[in-house]
């Protein structure tokens, strides 16, 4: 009987690791794999779970984009003050970029949203630029409509505040939106990150002042 004990204590012990590894193995993985898919949650709200698990699988095509080793074209565009904008100068720092054109009625919806997303993201980060390209031929196109919106919205007309308004650029031939990123369809819009890599586009219109857009940016930072 005494012999017995312990051999019945030893098989119990042996038991106890052959059945808790595997379950201590399948809760690391199983918290290891929330981890992922929580970092994923606006990837995947965005996109649509389909289409988010084929870009991730590699396969390329439209709608939208996903990766990390493409590096953003250089540009230097002028804004409605006459002044350069050039991409290389916010290295270390988030640019969000939308294409448009005046032409485009889903790029005018959307438009609102983007100036509130530009708002609420310089006063929640002092590294993200929301910068929206015309691709219309001069100011004296792009202006009137830039006007009709701040009228919808209620915004009076007044001079461009660099620490909340959205960045409008001017790109009458078209050499940056087309020539450099070849968009031909608007809106489109990309997220650079701070090493100047395209890690994210999303083609078409929506609304971009929801927390869910916070998020997405906030992956990227």
């Amino acid at each position: 009987m005494s012999e017995d004990k312990p051999r019945r204590e030893l098989w119990a012990a042996a038991l106890a690791v052959l059945i808790g590894v595997p379950l201590l193995v399948m809760l690391g993985t199983s918290i290891a794999d929330g981890f992922v898919r929580a970092g994923q949650g606006p990837l995947r709200a965005v996109l649509g779970n389909e289409r988010f698990e084929a870009l991730e699988a590699g396969e390329g095509g439209v709608p939208h984009y996903l990766g990390n080793d493409r590096l953003a074209p250089d540009f230097t565009l002028r804004d409605r003050a006459g002044n350069e904008w050039n991409l290389a100068d916010h290295r270390g720092e988030v640019v969000v970029l939308n294409f448009w054109s005046v032409t485009c009625q889903p790029c005018i919806e959307e438009m609102p949203t983007l100036e509130l997303l530009s708002e609420m993201s310089k006063q929640r980060w002092d590294d993200v630029n929301v910068v929206a390209v015309s691709a219309d031929s001069s100011w004296a196109e792009v202006q009137p409509v830039l006007d009709r919106i701040d009228a919808m919205e209620g915004i009076a007309p007044r001079a461009f505040d660099p620490d909340k308004d959205l960045l409008h650029l001017l790109d009458p031939g078209k050499t940056v939106v087309a020539g450099e990123y070849g968009t031909e369809l608007y809106p489109e819009t990309w997220i650079i990150d701070r090493e100047g890599v395209v890690r994210f586009r999303y083609d078409g219109g929506r609304d971009w002042s929801t927390a869910l857009m916070l998020d997405l940016i906030e992956l990227f930072r």
